[in-house]
């Protein structure tokens, strides 16, 4: 506890305002004199367990001319952190780091690499997750393209660190774009490793067996190292890897694009060539199923999807089913439950034939979005997976027919849930709404970090946010999708796509796309997150319409309550709360080079969850009292051990919600 004291009147001097300050009766400073050494302002810190309340008393000392005063006071909660880190991991994560030392004394990451790596917050590149009631490390990502921007300063130089092999909770290792030199490390097989991303560096020697065949590995980028063997170990099942060693240097992006894919379970799929000609020429000339589209196709130089700087070894397992007009008819019992309208077309439910639930889109002809945007859909899809992406199970082209079909998300849409039709709608309490927003953000930076190159949505809205059977939030319709200029390449976009409400407004007038549109979007996303409202109706009150607007105008006056979704109203913490509206104030700023990047925001909001989180657990394990918040009682005087009766100050003050 806090407590600030000035003295307001001028003529007292030292000496003449003195009293005692008790704390839920316990005497906790004696004779304090607001004017004493030569100041009229002081603080003063306390530390104090609460059971339910907490009694402050002033009280007049003995020979004081003047009453006590307190001008304000402030309440800080200790929130107790369910877990603490993997020993382990922290001893590990100390090892990568001396390491690095060695040959990159200057790097600015070392900044921020002090103290825990996870709490209070992980260190910069680092996520931690909770196992087994502690904090381990789950993803490294000391990328330089990414998360530090492209300067020299930020390149890591030297061998790879041999100890990265020992974090063995490690899910995601990212590496892209240094200087690393030396052989490729390999790792255990009891590794968890998902994805790894080694490309663009100055590695050498052969791809390790050990890496190729840990067990749960599903992607590896190892393209732009013009040392590394271009042979692939006979051990590996099944495919070919196809790359131009001779075209990348250290942190250059070579300006072909060429494909290479390779699945460990045999299945491969790295593109589709899709749109009408292409479905007329797999009609006559391939079977319908389970299919490889072969990387070295002539046609794949024309994809719109065609995988960025693919200089790149990918190894990724997608397999997308091939349906027939016949099947996708008995599987929607002929488009009997329409669950969905778009700009794409009607969305049906149905039932495949191995008991899964789908839902099946197909292109109307009245249509808004053509062939050009299906194939955008398919291609995309065929080659990214992440779990905050819907994924696609597969497609029709038969009879002129454009059909996509996706696994069936039973809660419907974010908008539905927060504002859509009565039968769809929900209450959501907060910490639901900060783990939806939080998995779209993942969805999206995964999208804008994508294998060097940053892939923009141009649609994202609430809409295209879709709800798994728990919840966890699916980024969706791909249809108006593209690459972010490179340079060299026009930044003008002919056509600007998106929606009313949620257009990046630098993107309308310049025509000049970026990922920072997609943030623009998601800033509204968040705030119809806060304020269960749309971004626009003309029904409101003439200053309503816009949600930015209106929300904007009371976080300028620090009122964010006014903006709350009064169905969660004192249901959240505040600091959570703000964390997330500062966060959504950030990325609505007009002009793009003012807002953060999908990884910033992403960071932000997993720290607003836990901070949620922590404070949730921390309001259970005191609910015994009776109160989810301390109340300051003074409303009666605590008799000190004093020869004479005081007086003292009587006042009740209701503490501001704790931050």
């Amino acid at each position: 506890m806090f407590l600030y004291l000035y003295e307001v009147n001028q003529t007292v001097q030292a000496g003449q305002r003195v009293f005692d300050i008790y704390l839920n009766n316990e005497l906790k400073q004696s004779r304090f004199d607001v004017s004493g050494n030569g100041s009229n302002y002081k603080e003063l810190a306390f530390t104090v367990t609460a059971n339910g309340f907490l009694n402050l008393t002033l009280v007049k000392a003995p020979g004081s001319e003047n009453g006590p005063l307190c001008n304000a006071y402030e309440i800080l909660q200790v929130l107790p952190w369910a877990q603490e880190t993997n020993q382990s991991d922290v001893e590990v994560i100390l090892e990568v780091k001396n390491e690095l030392l060695k040959n990159n004394p200057q790097n600015e990451v070392w900044e921020g690499w002090s103290g825990d790596p996870c709490l209070p917050v992980p260190w910069d590149g680092i996520t931690c997750a909770a196992i087994d009631g502690y904090l381990v490390i789950t993803k490294l990502d000391l990328s330089s393209g990414i998360s530090r921007g492209s300067d020299q300063n930020s390149i890591l130089k030297g061998p790879v660190p041999s100890s990265i092999t020992k974090l063995t909770h490690l899910i995601a290792l990212n590496l892209s774009h240094n200087g690393f030199t030396g052989d490729i490390p390999a790792f255990l097989p009891s590794s968890l490793l998902i994805s790894v991303d080694l490309s663009s560096n100055d590695l050498s020697g052969s791809i390790p067996v050990s890496l190729i065949s840990l067990p749960h590995l599903e992607t590896l980028y190892l393209g732009c190292n013009p040392h590394v063997a271009k042979n692939i170990p006979s051990s590996f099942n099944g495919s070919k890897f196809t790359t131009d060693h001779g075209s990348c240097s250290v942190l250059e992006s070579s300006k072909r694009r060429i494909i290479i894919g390779a699945a460990a379970s045999g299945s491969v799929l790295l593109t589709i060539i899709a749109g009408i000609i292409f479905c007329i020429w797999r009609q006559k000339f391939l079977p319908q199923g389970k299919f490889d589209a072969k990387i070295h196709h002539p046609m794949a130089k024309n994809l719109i999807f065609s995988l960025p700087s693919m200089d790149d070894l990918v190894l990724k397992s997608i397999s997308i089913e091939t349906f027939t007009l016949e099947y996708i008819e008995a599987a929607t019992q002929r488009y009997k439950t329409l669950i969905g309208e778009g700009g794409f077309g009607s969305v049906y439910r149905g039932t495949l034939i191995d008991g899964q639930e789908v839902a099946v889109k197909v292109r109307s002809a009245t249509s808004t979005q053509g062939t050009r945007e299906f194939e955008n859909e398919l291609n995309l899809l065929s080659a990214i997976r992440h779990e905050n992406l819907v994924p696609l199970l597969g497609y029709c082209c038969e009879n002129d027919q454009e059909i996509l079909v996706y696994p069936f998300m039973s809660n419907g849409s974010l908008q539905d849930r927060l504002y859509g039709e009565a039968a769809k709608r929900k209450i959501l309490d907060w910490p639901t709404r900060l783990s939806i927003a939080l998995g779209a953000a993942r969805g999206l930076t995964h999208l804008h970090t994508f294998a060097g190159r940053s892939i923009i949505h141009r649609d994202v809205k609430s809409s295209n946010i879709l709800l798994d059977h728990s919840m966890s939030a699916k980024v969706a319709d791909f249809g108006f999708s593209k690459y972010a200029p490179q340079e060299g390449d026009s930044c003008a976009s002919l056509e600007v796509r998106g929606t009313a409400g949620y257009l990046d407004p630098e993107y309308y007038m310049t025509h000049h796309l970026s990922a920072k549109s997609d943030v623009f979007s998601f800033g509204v996303v968040l705030l119809e997150i806060v304020s269960g409202r749309e971004p626009l109706n003309i029904h409101r009150p003439r200053p309503e319409w816009s949600l930015v607007e209106w929300a904007k105008s009371y976080v300028r006056e620090s009122k964010i309550d006014e903006i709350v979704d009064p169905n969660i109203k004192g249901a959240y913490h505040a600091e959570a709360m703000w964390r997330v509206v500062e966060v959504a104030v950030s990325c609505i700023e007009p002009f793009a080079a003012s807002r953060p990047n999908m990884v910033e925001i992403v960071r932000e909001l997993e720290d607003a969850l836990i901070i949620e989180n922590n404070a949730s657990e921390y309001m259970r394990s005191i609910e015994s009292f009776g109160s989810n918040r301390f109340s300051v009682v003074m409303e009666r005087r605590i008799s000190p051990p004093s020869p004479s009766e005081p007086s003292p100050i009587l006042s009740q003050m209701a503490p501001p919600e704790p931050r």
